[in-house]
């Protein structure tokens, strides 16, 4: 019965992903970026979004799961550091925001990471009986 837990992680995990992908590709957000210095952010926002997105449907689908966890951290390593950068943050609770965000970030980066290290576990298309 415990196999079903790593499943349930990754549809949980994937799901900001999902969301968010699916709105970085319509360029939602590239205001936010532009503000922020990032350069093209007409390129760069719908280019990570479907980083996001392939990601985040390879992990949900446990379907080549280490390269998706792997496009998951080149997503949001880039965008953590350019968008929630707290420590150049002047306004102390504008500081706190995006300290917050910064932190939920790099804890997501874990889980990436442990996925790309651990894979899928057993209910996924990678591990499927041939």
């Amino acid at each position: 019965t415990m196999k079903i837990v790593p499943l349930l992680g990754r549809i949980l995990f994937a799901l900001i992903f999902l969301m968010s992908g699916l709105n970085h590709i319509t360029g939602a957000g590239a205001d936010y970026a532009a503000a922020a210095g990032v350069p093209a952010p007409g390129f760069l926002v719908p280019f990570a979004g479907l980083l996001a997105l392939l990601g985040a449907l390879s992990i949900l689908l446990g379907y080549k799961v280490k390269y998706g966890a792997w496009l998951i951290v080149f997503f949001l390593v880039p965008v953590t550091f350019a968008l929630h950068n707290f420590w150049t943050v002047k306004d102390p609770m504008q500081q706190q925001m995006q300290m917050a965000m910064f932190m939920k970030n790099v804890a997501i980066l874990g889980g990436a990471l442990l996925l790309a290290y651990f894979g899928p576990g057993p209910y996924s298309i990678d591990n499927r009986k041939a």
